[in-house]
Parts: structure tokens; C-alpha cells; sequence
């Protein structure tokens, strides 16, 4: 994850600590994002887990939840992303969310907001999440059909306004595709309109249903240019003394693009930036960021449920994750990884780290390139031999 906002702030603040700085100690606990369940009202076009409005099976029940809170505790895990399914939909939902808040986690909440109501809210606020994410991939029409719910997105954004009005810090989250990236100067003034204080715009990763409609992911140059909106607005909030938050996440190519745009609009600070983003070191899977599923098992990321490190019910969390991992993570772990292809060569490397692995195994190579890589050949400093010629008409 890129904070893009917090980077920005950085230039201009040089005392300013930086958060993300990798850390040599690979046995660092990571933030955990949790999958309490897998069940959800909607059927999303992009959805990682395939969730589906039904109950399954073997899902982890209150008292294995809160003794997996503890186990994460006494392994020094201290932010905690409570998501789904729908995690709403779990009738314990507040009762693990105030017990983790009760043993100190950072407590956020990933929720497609049409569950949030005049109903629930008061009690959504009683638990004074950190952080509410609410998912919005586009205006109504784009929404709503990604979402596969009409009325999904006039629900969600209710949701947006209860959460502000009860004084809930709360994001927006879109997912670029082909369909909403001519929507992002919409989505963007929403926010401001709305008064939300972070913007997250994730790429689409080529993991359960996203990978079966990856067709519709963001073209090369389209990327290129929502993520230049997104610096050009988190830049101008920096100017104007605004406290919101833009962040991106699932293409750690975008360092290396932010890179490039100050370079061009701010060359004072280019070589400072570059300190930082060698420090911060890129994507995180297998060991800044765990996720756990709803039947237990662990994960190196939500986009790795075709592979399990091992199972909360089973094993120590601090076992599993730090005292014995699974040779996975310990490949993950390497910095820079051992990756092939374009990647290789990258002179950036060291920086994205490789960038997102689930979308080359999605590919046919693990540890092949990532295609969804925008950078060209001679921005990331391959032999001239290898960059395709030019073609003279």
C-alpha cells in the first residue's frame, strides 16, 4: 500500500516521521487483514473471496474469534482490519470489534455499506472503529452493476453520510477498471462533497472472481493517468492544509510513477522521496501483511486463498507466522525478491519489491513478471536490446 497523502506531507515536513519503513526484522508483526466471514448481500464482479449470500461451512464462531484476537495479541499484532463477506452480517460482529478495541488493536472496518442504516449506527459508533472503508467502484450505473445490486450504490453512500454525521472516520474505496476510470474526477469530487477524509484506489488483482473478469481491468495508460489525478489532488489538499488521506494499493508500480511526478512538478524533493520509498520497500505480502479467512487459515495477503501458511485452530498465530513459517513466506520475505522476467532487470526493484505476485501466478509464473506493471521497458532501465524499437512510418 502506497500512502500517497503521507508521503506528500513528508516532503514539506521534514521532521515528519514516515510509517512504512521496512523493517530488517523479518519477524515484525504484520497488520492482519481478518475475513470473519465469507457470506455477503452482494455478488461482486471483482470479489476475491466469491462470496455469495448463503451460509458456509466451518466458519471460526465467537469463542474461536475471540481467542484468535488474543493469539494475534500475544504475537504483538496491533492493527486489525475486521472485512468479509460482509462483516456486518455476522451477529457478533460488535462484540469482537469492542474486544479488540478493548485489548488495544487498531480496529478498522471493510464493509460495503448498504448494511449500514438509521438502524445500526449508533451502535456503529459505540464502537469506535478507527476506520470504517466503505466500497464505491464508480457512479450509480457502473456501481451498481459491478456490485450486481441496484441500489447498491445509493445504500452505500447513505452510509458515507451517517458515518460523518456520527463523527466516524470513514474512506473511499474504489477498485479502477476500464468502466469507472472516466469517473474518477467524479469520485474524487464526491469525496470532497461528502466530506470523506481517505480516498484508497486499489487496482484490480486477478484473485477469485477478479480474475475471471480481469479483462476489465484498467488499461496501461489509463492507470498511468488516474494515478496522476490522484497525486495532482492529494498534492493540492497537501497545499491547502486539508488533512485527507489518498492511498493506493495492489501495484507498488506506483511508487516509481509518484517518483516521476515529483521529479517534474516538485525536483527539489526527488531525491528525498527516493530515500523513502527505498526505505517504505514496497509490496508487503508474507510479512507486513497477513490475512486470515473465515475458516481459519492464513494467508500472505486476501489475494492468496489458493495458498495457506497455515490455520489459527491448529497453530499459534506467532508459529505459524514468525517462529515457523511456511518456506512461502520466507521466499516472500527476501528483499529484494528473487523474481524473473521484467522484473528482474528492474532498476527499481528495490522499491516495489516485485510488485504483486498473485497477479504473475494468475499468469502461469509466481515468480514471473507482474503484468500489471505500466512501467516501460525504458523507464525501469532495461538494456536497449530488449526495449521494443520503435517503428518509423
Amino acid at each position: 500500500m502506497l500512502r500517497i497523502s503521507h508521503y506528500l506531507r513528508a516532503l514539506t515536513r521534514p521532521a515528519m516521521p514516515v510509517l512504512g519503513a521496512r523493517s530488517a526484522d523479518t519477524r515484525r508483526p504484520p497488520v492482519v487483514i481478518w475475513n470473519l466471514l465469507r457470506r455477503c448481500n452482494l455478488t461482486c464482479k471483482h470479489c476475491y473471496a466469491t462470496s455469495a449470500d448463503s451460509v458456509f461451512r466451518n466458519e471460526l464462531d465467537t469463542g474461536e474469534a475471540l481467542e484468535v484476537i488474543d493469539d494475534l495479541h500475544e504475537a504483538g499484532v496491533r492493527v486489525l482490519i475486521l472485512s468479509g463477506g460482509e462483516p456486518l452480517l455476522r451477529d457478533d460482529i460488535f462484540e469482537l470489534s469492542d474486544y479488540a478495541r478493548l485489548r488495544g488493536f487498531y480496529v478498522a472496518l471493510s464493509t460495503n455499506g448498504t448494511l449500514i442504516g438509521d438502524g445500526n449506527i449508533e451502535r456503529i459508533a459505540a464502537s469506535h472503529y478507527d476506520y470504517v472503508g466503505i466500497s464505491i467502484d464508480g457512479l450509480e450505473a457502473v456501481h451498481d452493476d459491478w456490485r450486481q445490486l441496484k441500489g447498491s450504490f445509493a445504500a452505500s453512500m447513505h452510509a458515507i453520510d451517517l458515518c460523518r454525521r456520527y463523527g466516524i472516520r470513514v474512506g473511499l474505496r474504489t477498485t479502477l477498471t476500464q468502466d469507472n476510470y472516466p469517473q474518477l474526477p467524479a469520485l474524487l469530487a464526491l469525496m470532497h462533497e461528502h466530506d470523506v477524509q481517505k480516498f484508497y484506489l486499489s487496482h484490480l488483482n486477478y484473485s477469485g472472481r477478479g480474475k475471471r473478469n480481469r479483462k476489465a481491468d484498467a488499461l496501461h495508460q489509463m492507470t498511468r493517468d488516474a494515478m496522476h489525478q490522484l497525486f495532482e489532488q492529494a498534492w493540492e489538499d497537501v497545499q491547502h492544509g486539508r488533512e485527507t488521506d489518498f492511498v493506493s494499493g495492489n501495484n507498488d508500480a506506483d511508487a516509481i510513477l509518484l517518483l516521476q511526478w515529483v521529479e517534474s512538478r516538485l525536483p527539489q524533493h526527488r531525491d528525498r522521496l527516493e530515500l523513502l520509498l527505498r526505505a517504505w520497500g514496497g509490496n508487503a505480502s508474507g510479512s507486513g501483511i497477513a490475512n486470515i479467512d473465515n475458516i481459519g487459515d492464513v494467508h500472505p495477503d486476501t489475494y492468496w486463498w489458493q495458498y495457506t501458511v497455515g490455520n489459527v485452530r491448529r497453530q499459534s498465530f506467532r508459529e505459524l507466522w514468525m517462529e515457523r513459517p511456511d518456506p512461502l513466506l520466507s521466499e516472500l520475505r527476501r528483499y529484494p525478491r528473487a523474481v524473473g522476467g521484467r522484473c528482474a532487470q528492474c532498476r527499481w526493484l528495490s522499491i516495489c519489491n516485485g510488485n504483486t505476485r498473485t497477479r504473475a501466478w494468475a499468469e502461469g509464473n509466481l515468480w514471473g513478471e507482474d503484468p500489471g506493471c505500466y512501467l516501460s521497458d525504458q523507464e525501469i532501465g532495461l538494456p536497449q536490446s530488449q526495449c521494443i524499437p520503435s517503428v518509423v512510418i
